[in-house]
């Protein structure tokens, strides 16, 4: 049976090693802020549940250096998985070995087993194949829900689905990931806008190539806005700039300009003369930046050239905020973007929130369910978009 996805798999009595990605953000008293991740992954084990099979979750969590640590922990996400999924979670506190497979081995049909931290052992960021094959030694069906890890190699991610040629499946939110990244990359309606931010251009530029041959606007905003400033000889005082992308952003600007693609800088900024809440701050033209003073957030002018663009899309993806706005000073053009993008999302327009900041402002501004959806994935949307091989993807289709 070469069967793909969760839906037409029979998990009856089988035990199913499901790769998640619980890699959460926690404060200091190892609360969870932002639960997105765990919830994405509940439909695929109540799935695997509700047919009478065992669930046996694995996942990295934070990055550890030198083997076990006790702030990197999955057991500390015990109690809030279990309370989601009403049932009390059994955990092993190593992921091979002994008691990994005595506690899989014990485990009966709709009990859910928690593996310690793949990333304590090293072998597991090699893609070693021997620990690949100790892991696929706990279950005898791999599902991979896990798409913010499917661009890396590794022995849960990827490496593990040879050890179950038939018996490979995705789950749910994998499958939803494709879904939508596919809908958005090949079959939007028009207008198609992109918004792209953070701090650096050498992050995105593959994503910035492969948009110029897709969207009908492209919006740029975040730090990286001023490296294109300086390209085309503006003052920005003391803002972020990548002196050694200067070419790079003006061939952006020039490939725009051939294709049709109407680019959209900030034209005016909130400048802070410091880095810091406390900071004086005033606006200033994007390209008129004055000297000691940095571009912290796109101003008022630039919301609503921005939010104008967005309200006339029928088609919005979004990948990087506009400024700092993990600053209560600076949030204003993340948290106006992401305003604009849940209006447009109502009137129709599909959209699609890309990953790691993008997705933590969504949530923290509560617009995570005024847009059509908010990808898990970081890095590995990014290189989905990019074009690029998913081992995530590909160790599966096998």
């Amino acid at each position: 049976m070469n069967t793909r996805t969760i839906d037409n798999y029979p998990f009856s009595g089988k035990k199913a090693l499901v790769r998640v990605d619980f890699n959460v953000p926690m404060n200091a008293n190892f609360r969870i802020t932002d639960d997105s991740r765990i919830k994405g992954a509940l439909p695929s084990i109540q799935k695997i549940l509700s047919d009478g099979g065992s669930v046996i979750l694995m996942s990295h969590f934070g990055r550890p250096k030198n083997g076990p640590e006790e702030k990197y922990s999955l057991k500390h996400i015990l109690p809030h998985l279990s309370k989601l999924l009403k049932l009390n979670v059994k955990f092993a506190d190593d992921c091979i070995g002994e008691a990994a497979e005595l506690a899989a081995a014990d485990l009966q049909g709709g009990e859910v087993l928690l593996l310690e931290n793949l990333r304590f052992h090293p072998e597991e960021e090699k893609g070693d194949m021997e620990f690949a094959k100790k892991l696929s030694k706990l279950g005898n069906v791999y599902v991979n829900d896990a798409f913010g890890t499917a661009h890396r190699a590794h022995a849960s991610t990827a490496i593990v689905a040879d050890y179950f040629p038939k018996d490979k499946v995705f789950g749910y939110l994998m499958a939803a990931e494709v879904l939508n990244a596919e809908k958005m990359m090949s079959g939007t309606e028009k207008p198609f806008t992109a918004i792209i931010g953070g701090a650096k251009v050498s992050d995105k530029i593959l994503i910035i190539e492969k948009l110029l041959e897709k969207a009908d606007h492209l919006i740029i905003g975040g730090g990286m806005a001023y490296t294109f400033f300086k390209a085309q000889g503006g003052e920005i005082g003391n803002s972020l700039v990548e002196t050694d992308k200067l070419e790079v952003a003006k061939a952006v600007l020039e490939t725009a300009r051939k294709k049709n693609v109407r680019l959209h800088l900030p034209t005016d900024s909130i400048v802070a003369d410091a880095f810091s809440d406390e900071a004086k701050t005033r606006i200033e033209k994007s390209d008129a930046i004055s000297t000691g003073w940095m571009g912290l957030d796109i101003g008022p002018e630039a919301i609503a050239e921005f939010s104008d663009v967005i309200k006339n899309s029928k088609a919005v993806l979004w990948n990087g905020p506009m400024g700092v706005f993990e600053m209560e000073k600076f949030e204003t053009g993340t948290k106006s973007i992401a305003q604009a993008i849940a209006d447009a999302s109502t009137h129709g327009a599909y959209s699609l929130v890309g990953g790691g900041d993008s997705a933590a402002a969504v949530y923290k501004f509560g617009f995570e369910k005024s847009v059509s959806y908010v990808s898990t994935g970081g890095g590995a949307l990014l290189e989905y978009f990019e074009g690029k091989e998913l081992p995530g993807i590909q160790y599966m289709l096998k």
